[in-house]
């Protein structure tokens, strides 16, 4: 049986179980519970906090985990990244009060503090820089107004927060960060019920990339159609009851749908719809 880690709450939480329903898997019901089985897909679900995840999986004792890129690596686990999931994502920045810092050689002899000690030592050792880490659990913005750092480094989405307490980005981005799938450092790479749940959660991140797109066309359009439509492999074209009319179906980026089916009025083809994909493989 496949044991899985998945983060039991914070931003990360709640997207990777939706993820994971969307899937095909069983998830729990309440936030109390710490544990599940699936019977029927073979998994074992283990809720455990989202900084803990990268540790359980290098120790071997879990198969494999959802959590933060920024938290593995913060970790220092012998543990690797294995599928990116395109949510929880989140850049890293040094901030300060204005003018005393412009790039990361700046650093040097300064103290930062932050909740990442091993991502941002890390950073500063590759950049050759001499600085002091103090370690804080949240509210990083305080500690330059204590006067128990000069620096931050920080999550930072809209700057809103920083802004309010009189601090400003400067130099360039630390990291970024998303939410991914990790395993042991050295695990076996085709173990088979590991591929099967990576191509589930690829299938459901294409499923959220894509439309089913349908529309009907005049045959003497039908080049110009499967040009703005060619989908992955080859669009479906099936003749209609009308002679000189067929059906087109084909996946196309959501993003682009509306656009493309303006196009697609333009040149003449009606009947144009589009259909959500729950799941798909590829």
């Amino acid at each position: 049986m496949l044991r899985i880690a998945v983060p039991n709450k914070g931003s990360l939480s709640g997207p990777a179980g939706e993820m994971l329903h969307e899937a095909g898997y069983q998830q729990r019901r309440e936030s109390k519970e710490l544990r599940i089985v699936d019977p029927v897909n073979e998994v074992e679900f283990f809720y455990l906090r989202p900084r803990d995840i990268a540790i359980y999986v290098s120790s071997g004792k879990l198969d494999i985990g959802i959590t933060g890129r920024d938290l593995l690596i913060d970790s220092g686990a012998d543990a690797e990244e294995i599928l990116p999931l395109g949510f929880a994502r989140s850049t890293f920045r040094f901030a300060a009060k204005p003018g005393t810092a412009h790039g990361i050689e700046d650093l040097k002899g300064r103290t930062v503090a932050t909740s990442y000690e091993g991502i941002v030592a890390g950073h500063l050792a590759e950049n050759g820089v001499d600085a002091s880490v103090v370690h804080l659990d949240g509210a990083v913005e305080t500690a330059i107004e204590l006067g128990v750092a000069e620096v931050i480094a920080d999550v930072v989405e809209t700057g809103t927060s920083l802004r309010n307490a009189g601090l400003e980005v400067f130099g360039e981005p630390i990291m970024k960060s998303e939410a991914v799938v990790i395993r042991r450092t050295g695990a076996d790479a085709e173990e088979p019920k590991v591929q099967q749940f990576l191509r589930r959660l690829q299938g459901v991140l294409v499923a959220r990339t894509y439309v089913m797109m349908d529309y009907d066309c005049r045959v003497e359009q039908l080049e110009k159609a499967v040009a703005l439509t060619p989908g992955l492999e080859s669009p479906t074209v099936s003749p209609l009851h009308n002679e000189g009319w067929v059906a087109v179906r084909a996946m196309v980026p959501s993003k682009e749908a509306q656009r493309i089916m303006d196009d697609l009025y333009e040149i003449g083809a009606r009947a144009i719809l589009t259909t959500a994909i729950h799941a798909c493989r590829l």
